[in-house]
């Protein structure tokens, strides 16, 4: 028997829909689909369960074409067919109301064992190849979990580690701890008032397990509310508070409820005259802008000072929207500019406050404005602090700025009575962890005493799964309730930190009030995490830990996909202290050994923060040194059978004349192939909830490039350069034709994504090597032959480079000189001429104006209306281009068809300008222009399927000699 492995080639190395499983993506992202298993616990750039759940998928199947060793070969046709069905599964397998679809879910689980039985028929009798049984997944940079989720979705057994306390609980908290407590009665008291979730009767999967979690967070608001109930008064409406605010009257001598306090933080005025005020800091006065209900806050004087009132109604012109600015404030009695370095200055030395600008109560069916009084600021500024978190903020660190405006740690970062709260909440877990035990064992359900830290699945495992998701609501809690949470005056809100990878400065904040059922309430934010939690089904296998990913010796022989840290872009560990301090009050005596320490580990994150490792060369470095381990791990273990996927989030990269590029980018893929991987394909997957082609504005081409990744053969030799670009030469063309939609059975992939897919297979061949070497033998370096692959695209989609009429080359090259804009009759001329045509000719073949001594492209809007390729004597490519770019926004695929099916011989030559043209206005920021080619490309396919059922003379001649 032969030691050689026999391995068909995966869907992932070949094709994907990336089309839909990029459309799920950003489906996914959007606001106001509900529940969504994220809403557990926050963690920073997650991908999407679409993007994880397809990409394992197509990482798992064979694909039908090419190798196909365990059968006949069969026909590109059947291929193709067969391919199709497979990019079925996954279109349904990313749609985000089929996350628990449980005929899709199976579908895609056969097609993988399908493929799985395949693969060890080629291997009969070799280690690792039992075809009653899949391999294990593991993600060793598990993050905030969606992944290892997706894998066990999946139909695998999944292992999720990573370095970060945080993180692991997540992973737990998805995929080790809901299997444990699977079609479980809850046990917990009813809450007061609260019927069942959703009234349920059969408890079927983790349903007890997510209505015990609500009766215990229950349990707790009611503990809580003694303590706090006096620190959250409802605010009573008194005669006077009316007599000027006509809106005011229906609710005099009631008390109401109130929803939010807004602060305004202060210094004093550094004018001498006015240098014992608080003057407000503040980034905008408006409460509330929709239209009809608008409420905002004047600052008006009084005795050398000021007071705030709320007005309502349409602002003034001469209305004051706010004292702050990039630059710094502005004081509200003197005019005086208030410099930034004057705020800080204050800040440090410990003299920055907040002052009560404005109160929110809850009115009929409406958010009412309150003007503040002495008597409500006073109180709540004399809450007394008695038990505070005391960790120190980091002196500097990725995200955070607030450092320089005196928070030093992290107490610094909530009011007294935030801190106060969340105390008392954190304190009340675990007294409902042992009541959640003592209520289990009543109830019948045994007690070995094993807590889940030590694999328990007994009373006291339950109650300490009680206690994670409580913590997390509390963690929740804490997101809303703190110093630096903004107010929404659109949809009159309290905003949570975390809207972004930072922990920013926060001038006018808003304190949620976290006893009531508000935005930021407690009860508010356990029910949202007990919906999220019901996305869980709870199937199969996980277990999560604690594991340096560059240290560790994983087990060996699983399927590997994952999402490292990107760079220099996130301090992952600076910022989940946030949480950290909070949990760790909660769950340090169940989970000791992972909350061992103070704070999250720190020295050993791979990220490249010059703040930690003093200069920008040590700590890429450290990241290049540390991520080439962790993937040479990766290397070493992964399952045979698999291609490792990994992410990288392209992001912050320079788009330069010749290339898309970033340090990051580039420093990452040495680190693959510093550990011996080929990288075999890269594949764009975006999340943005926004139009694609608004990234090329924010220079984002891409959420995510995915890798895939296999063992380079150690047998490899070293190359040279003219050898790497001639291999570039006889072999992007054929990728890159397939990528653009030429090859049966594979979908175009849209231009806004071929620039960085088509590094796939220029990288697939860097990589397949030991080394390229210079003409001085030095390695070539990643960037530079990013630069080479960039160059071979550019090549590939330049118009000079294939059979384009004269017309057009001249039109692609003054375009990308002037775009729509005017240019000399002189310099037009002198290129026409160049090119083998005039300016004359090009003006009658109906694409540009000539006049005045100047010319000018027609854009695609100005092309007349009437126009028909075949009556038309002079048709250039970039004509037809144009005229299919107006046809589609005017009328239509339909007729778009209509219009190819009397040029079909320019169709794959209007395809290719279309892609050129795209990555031109892509590199120069054109976004409106590159929107129009990039539709073109997104609509091909079904303009060519409609010119297919267009009927022309042509086609009925045809039809007749067929016959």
């Amino acid at each position: 028997m032969s030691d050689k492995i026999n391995i068909p080639k995966k869907l992932i190395e070949v094709a994907l829909p990336l089309d839909d499983i990029n459309a799920a993506c950003a489906y996914e992202k959007m606001p106001g689909i509900g529940p969504h298993p994220r809403g557990i616990h926050l963690w920073w750039a997650r991908r999407p369960l679409a993007a994880a759940r397809a990409v394992i998928f197509a990482q798992m199947v064979n694909d039908p074409g090419g190798e196909r060793g365990w059968t006949n070969k069969i026909t590109k046709t059947q291929a193709a067919r067969e391919r199709e069905d497979l990019f079925e599964i996954i279109r349904e397998l990313v749609k985000w109301e089929n996350s628990d679809n449980v005929l899709v879910l199976d579908r895609a689980i056969a097609a993988i064992k399908k493929s799985w039985k395949e693969t060890c028929d080629l291997n009969k009798g070799k280690p690792g190849f039992n075809p009653e049984e899949l391999p294990s997944f593991h993600d060793p940079f598990a993050g905030g979990g969606a992944i290892p989720l997706e894998a066990q979705r999946l139909g695998l057994n999944s292992y999720a580690t990573d370095l970060n306390p945080i993180a692991v609980m997540i992973n737990k908290s998805m995929i080790e701890i809901p299997p444990k407590f699977v079609d479980i009665k809850p046990i917990g008291p009813m809450p007061r008032k609260q019927n069942q979730l959703d009234l349920i009767n059969k408890w079927s999967g983790i349903k007890g397990l997510a209505e015990d979690v609500r009766r215990y967070g229950y349990w707790i608001h009611h503990e809580a509310q003694k303590t706090l109930d006096p620190l959250y008064p409802k605010v009573k409406v008194t005669p006077e508070m009316a007599y000027i605010r006509e809106d005011l009257k229906e609710y005099v001598g009631k008390e109401l409820k109130v929803i939010a306090w807004i602060w305004a933080r202060t210094v004093k005025s550094p004018n001498p005259a006015y240098n014992e005020v608080d003057i407000p800091l503040v980034r905008s006065f408006i409460l509330c802008n929709k239209k009809g209900k608008e409420a905002w806050v004047e600052p008006v004087p009084k005795n050398q000072g000021y007071e705030f009132k709320v007005r309502i109604g349409k602002q003034p012109d001469s209305f004051l929207r706010g004292t702050m600015n990039r630059g710094g404030g502005t004081c509200i009695l003197s005019n005086t500019a208030i410099p930034l370095k004057y705020i800080r200055k204050e800040a440090q030395a410990g003299r920055m406050k907040y002052r009560l600008m404005a109160i929110v109560v809850q009115g009929q069916r409406q958010r009412v404005y309150l003007s503040p009084n002495k008597e409500i600021e006073k109180n709540i500024l004399d809450i007394h602090v008695s038990e505070a978190p005391e960790i120190d903020l980091p002196k500097k660190a990725l995200g955070f700025r607030i450092q320089q405006y005196g928070m030093k740690k992290y107490k610094d970062l909530f009011t007294n009575r935030q801190l106060v709260a969340l105390t008392t909440l954190s304190n009340l877990v675990e007294a409902a962890r042992l009541k959640a035990i003592e209520d289990a064992t009543k109830k019948g359900m045994d007690d070995d005493g094993c807590g889940i830290d030590s694999g328990g699945t007994s009373a006291t495992a339950y109650g300490d799964a009680i206690a994670v998701y409580l913590s997390f609501v509390i963690d929740r809690c804490a997101d809303f309730n703190n110093a630096l949470t903004g107010w929404r005056a659109g949809n009159e809100k309290v905003m949570y930190l975390f809207s972004r990878h930072a922990i920013p400065m926060v001038w006018d904040f808003a304190e949620a009030n976290i006893i009531e059922n508000v935005v930021g309430g407690f009860t508010t934010n356990l029910d949202y995490q007990v919906q999220c939690l019901l996305k869980i089904n709870g199937k199969g296998l996980g277990s999560a830990y604690q594991k340096n990913a560059i240290h560790e010796n994983y087990n060996l022989e699983k399927i590997i996909s994952t999402d490292p840290p990107y760079y220099d872009n996130i301090g992952y560990a600076d910022l989940s202290d946030f949480f950290y301090i909070w949990m760790r009050q909660s769950l340090k005596n169940i989970f000791p050994s992972l909350f061992s320490t103070l704070t999250t580990p720190k020295a050993e994150e791979l990220v490249a923060t010059t703040d930690r490792h003093g200069t920008k060369k040590v700590a890429e470095q450290f990241f290049m040194e540390g991520m080439t381990e962790a993937i040479k791990k990766m290397s070493e273990t992964s399952h045979p059978a698999f291609p490792v996927s990994i992410y990288y989030a392209f992001k912050q990269s320079e788009t330069k004349s010749d290339m898309t590029s970033s340090p990051g980018w580039e420093t990452f893929l040495e680190a693959i192939i510093e550990a011996n991987f080929s990288i075999v394909g890269t594949w764009p997957i975006r999340s943005e909830q926004s139009s694609r082609i608004r990234g090329i504005a924010s220079n984002a081409l891409a959420s995510s490039v995915v890798l895939i990744c296999k063992k380079r053969s150690i047998s490899c030799n070293s190359i040279s350069r003219r050898q790497f670009q001639k291999e570039l030469r006889l072999k992007m063309p054929e990728a890159l034709e397939a990528m653009i939609g030429g090859a049966e059975g594979v979908l175009p992939i849209a231009p806004v994504d071929l620039a960085q897919a088509a590094i796939g297979p220029g990288m697939a061949i860097f990589s397949s090597y030991n080394g390229v070497l210079n003409q001085d033998g030095s390695q070539m370096s990643v960037h530079d032959a990013l630069i080479l692959i960039n160059k071979s695209i550019s090549d590939y989609l330049n118009p000079d480079s294939g059979n384009f009429d004269s017309d057009t080359l001249f039109c692609d090259d003054w375009f990308g000189q002037f775009g729509w804009g005017e240019g000399l009759f002189g310099e037009a001329n002198v290129l026409a001429q160049a090119k083998g045509t005039t300016v004359d000719g090009v003006a009658d073949s109906g694409v540009a104006v000539s006049g005045g001594g100047k010319v000018r492209l027609l854009k695609w809007n100005e092309y007349p209306t009437d126009w028909d390729p075949q009556k038309d004597k002079r048709t250039p490519i970039w004509e037809a281009c144009h005229q299919m770019i107006r046809v589609l926004n005017q009328q239509g695929e339909t007729e778009a068809g209509a219009l190819l099916a009397k040029m079909p011989e320019k169709g794959e030559a209007i395809r290719q300008l279309a892609y050129h043209l795209y990555t031109q206005c892509e590199r120069k920021k054109w976004a409106e222009e590159a929107r129009a080619y990039n539709e073109l490309i997104g609509s091909w396919h079904a303009i060519v399927s409609a010119s297919q059922e267009t009927v022309t003379p042509e086609r009925d001649r045809q039809l007749e000699l067929d016959f």
